[in-house]
């Protein structure tokens, strides 16, 4: 009795397993959308490097292909988010909503529903019972009670003392027990007899109520277990012709990469193949020397100097015959191509180099693709662009300024630690 309160708890476990199922397919989908962010930041900053970097020709083409791999393979792991928490995930709760209804008083209907067919099955074979265990326990009693009895008669026949009224008494108190207790268990085969009767009846009642339970129990195991198979299509990505195109286009692109084709165009473009530039004899030019305008004087007032800009290429070998004072500002320390002339075609109106130099952040990197190597590299003292002397006899150059009026980006040739507080700590490049 009452034993069918394990059947009924099953239907608030499958309430609760849809809550975990979805949960479990929820971590998943933010799993899946994780992996996929982490994929497409990784390829993004890689590519960024690879392309900047030194590696060229059909080998770079060849490495950045994992990185389209990831974008891709990122695109499917954000439609399999999609498709776990937009279909899955949804159906399942919607099955959930349909399935169980909640009570104004708590619970759920189907819950209670089970209580009581289960409970109105049970109660007359339950009160059989109980009249059973009742007429047990008097049969039991009634025959402790006849042997008690018995047993004060054996003991009275062998007391001399005892008078024969006493023992008249004694013989009665036995005679009623046995007679008791063959009435007790007459009641009690009687009612057990009833109870046998009625079994069948009971077991017909509580099964159909069980057969319910199953059936409702069964809904919910096929429907997770097809749930959980679509989720497997889902998850199951190696079945999906497009992630297959993906690694066969990837095996494609790395197989085309050509050593042969790669050194071949390293020959035209940087080693003896390429376009040679000797020097020829030039003719001096008064542009080469020219001092600021006015107002780029005013400007350049205030402000840290830099003096002896050297100039590359062509005029490497005039390093210290065209240096101008200009303001540098103290935290740029992007690269400026070293063939480009800071004043070249500059106008009176006072433009700056910082004008026409492109602004755009370069990603970080160990090496930087196109870099210019720079022709100037002779060590002697007049090459110094910092040295502590200024070309036009001016103050300590160095000398810190809030308010730089001008800034021309310079590229650092080699790495240095500031020894002192009023140094600069750069990389080469």
């Amino acid at each position: 009795v009452g034993n069918y309160k394990r059947t009924v708890k099953r239907i608030d476990d499958g309430h609760r397993l849809c809550n975990d199922l979805m949960n479990c397919i929820h971590e998943r989908a933010r799993i899946e959308k994780v992996y996929a962010q982490q994929l497409t930041e990784w390829a993004k900053r890689w590519k960024q490097l690879v392309e900047k970097g030194p590696q060229y020709g059909t080998v770079e083409r060849a490495w950045c292909a994992f990185m389209s791999e990831a974008e891709k393979v990122s695109e499917l792991h954000l439609e399999v988010k999609g498709s776990l928490m937009n279909e899955d995930f949804e159906k399942i709760k919607n099955w959930q909503k349909e399935a169980f209804h909640k009570q104004m008083m708590g619970g759920f209907k189907e819950t209670k529903e089970a209580e009581d067919g289960f409970r109105k099955a049970q109660k007359p074979w339950a009160k059989k019972l109980k009249e059973v265990e009742a007429a047990k326990k008097a049969y039991h009693a009634a025959c402790k009670e006849e042997k008690l009895a018995v047993s004060r008669e054996t003991n009275s026949k062998a007391d001399p003392a005892l008078n024969p009224e006493q023992l008249k008494k004694l013989q009665d108190k036995v005679e009623r027990s046995k007679q008791d207790v063959l009435k007790t268990k007459e009641k009690y085969e009687k009612s057990l007899k009833e109870l046998d009767n009625a079994t069948p009846q009971y077991m017909e009642n509580m099964e159909q109520v069980f057969e319910q339970c199953q059936q409702f129990e069964e809904k919910r195991l096929r429907f997770f277990r097809e749930v959980l198979l679509e989720v497997q299509k889902h998850l199951d990505l190696s079945n999906v012709a497009s992630y297959k195109n993906i690694y066969r286009e990837l095996e494609q692109n790395i197989k085309t990469a050509d050593a042969v084709e790669d050194l071949r165009w390293f020959r035209a473009n940087q080693g003896p193949g390429m376009s040679m530039n000797w020097p020829q004899f030039e003719e001096w030019s008064a542009d080469l020397n020219r001092t600021l305008s006015r107002r780029e004087k005013k400007k350049a007032s205030d402000g840290v100097t830099l003096t002896g800009i050297n100039q590359t290429g062509d005029q490497a070998s005039q390093p210290n015959k065209h240096s101008s004072s200009l303001s540098v500002q103290s935290n740029t320390v992007q690269s400026v191509q070293s063939s480009y002339n800071p004043f070249e075609d500059e106008e009176d109106t006072g433009s700056t180099v910082s004008e026409k130099e492109d602004n755009k952040i370069k990603n970080v990197s160990s090496y930087e693709k196109n870099q210019s190597y720079p022709t100037d590299w002779s060590d002697e003292e007049s090459n110094n662009p910092f040295s502590s002397t200024d070309a036009n006899g001016d103050t300590n150059p160095f000398d810190e300024d809030t308010s730089p009026a001008m800034e021309v980006r310079v590229r650092a040739l080699y790495d240095y630690e500031g020894q002192e507080q009023d140094e600069l700590s750069f990389k080469a490049g």
